[in-house]
């Protein structure tokens, strides 16, 4: 592989999610091209099976009007992240919030994120 590739490899491994998802826009804007999900084969299985079990992913989808309940609901589900993260997150819908809930739990977040103003979707 050659050098420069490598370095731009080694730069992009540095980055938190919330800058890949800004380099990600960035790229999609410059070069007018959308990024897409490329899903394995077994990926899409085990999927299936999560599913079957009664697990999602919340994914917001919108923030609504009233963007600090919405960032309380994210920062209750995930304490561990940081205010400013999770104003990122709220500023740049559509982000996934909540990953492997068991449905009935993903249920009763959604219902605060929609009493929040927010719109999520779960997958």
């Amino acid at each position: 592989m050659a050098e420069k590739i490598q370095k731009i490899i080694e730069e992009i491994s540095n980055l938190t999610v919330l800058e890949l998802n800004e380099l990600v826009k960035a790229l999609e804007e410059k070069f007018g091209v959308q990024a897409i999900s490329f899903q394995a084969p077994a990926q899409a299985k085990v999927e299936e099976k999560t599913e079957a079990a009664g697990v999602v992913d919340i994914v917001l989808v919108e923030s609504g009007p009233n963007k600090l309940n919405v960032i309380k609901v994210i920062r209750e589900i995930n304490p561990n992240l940081s205010l400013k993260d999770a104003k990122d997150i709220v500023d740049n819908p559509p982000q996934k919030v909540a990953e492997k809930v068991e449905k009935k739990k993903a249920e009763e977040l959604k219902q605060k994120f929609e009493s929040a103003g927010a719109k999520v979707e779960l997958k």
